[in-house]
């Protein structure tokens, strides 16, 4: 891995990425499928987020790749779509949430304390573990 200063091409493409996440409604949402898969109902009444709003969002998150979608008769599910996505929005939450410690709170994340970690997420090591560490 080589670090982003290093390839304008690499900055690019996390600059690309990072905009997905730089929406305040878009955050919102991907901040409650930490918790899980929601119907869009649940997404409306726990976010505040109402139609077509919550719709466009949706649709943007998908088009992403951030989020996946199953429908289950006439309800449709939405979740995060991988482990990648749950630790990048854990990490913003980490930052910019609570008055928490930033660094310990990102320490927390990365070696996957507190909400649910998956198997895939504590395995590989990062350059944010030693940046956290750093603080």
């Amino acid at each position: 891995m080589s670090a982003i200063y290093q390839a304008r091409t690499q900055a690019e493409a996390a600059a690309e990425k990072l905009k997905i996440y730089a929406q305040p409604q878009r955050l919102m949402i991907l901040s409650l499928l930490l918790n899980g898969e929601h119907i869009v109902s649940e997404i409306e009444r726990l976010t505040g987020i109402i139609q077509p709003a919550l719709s466009q969002q949706l649709a943007e998150l998908r088009r992403a790749g951030v989020v996946t979608m199953r429908r289950a008769s006439k309800q449709v599910h939405y979740s995060l779509a991988n482990d990648d996505v749950t630790l990048c929005v854990r990490s913003i939450e980490a930052i910019f949430g609570t008055g928490e410690d930033k660094a310990l709170a990102l320490e927390r994340v990365v070696a996957g304390e507190g909400k649910s970690a998956t198997p895939s997420m504590l395995a590989r090591p990062t350059a944010a573990a030693v940046f956290a560490r750093i603080g």
